[in-house]
């Protein structure tokens, strides 16, 4: 198999098994819609785009971090569970981060 194909198995496998994967596809829908809708810049785009991305990477290095975690111990382990709750915050900061970019980008074009 090459890189590509393993590469579209974990795209695959974190989209079935995630439903916050699932959410974030939902809603990156919804902001490209939204942001064709409202005719964003080209700054606006590549903007949005990098955000989109950035939450779609962070929730899989997320779902690695647990995975991992999670096969290096099934009995509960403090290191175990500061693994899996820096790797939430992780997620958490980023969808708080992508969330402000959104609003910033789209209330002055909501408010026009």
């Amino acid at each position: 198999m090459s890189s590509f194909t393993y590469a579209f198995e974990g795209l695959k496998w974190s989209f079935i098994h995630h439903r916050n994967f699932q959410v974030h596809t939902v809603v990156a829908v919804m902001v490209f819609l939204m942001a064709a809708v409202f005719g964003v810049s080209r700054m606006e785009w590549i903007i949005l785009t990098f955000a989109v991305l950035l939450g779609f990477v962070t929730e899989m290095v997320n779902t690695a971090i647990e995975e991992i975690t999670n096969l290096v111990t099934i009995k509960w382990a403090r290191q175990a569970k500061i693994a899996k709750d820096v790797s939430a915050g992780m997620m958490l900061l980023t969808a708080c981060a992508t969330a402000i970019i959104g609003l910033i980008i789209f209330i002055p074009h909501v408010a026009q």
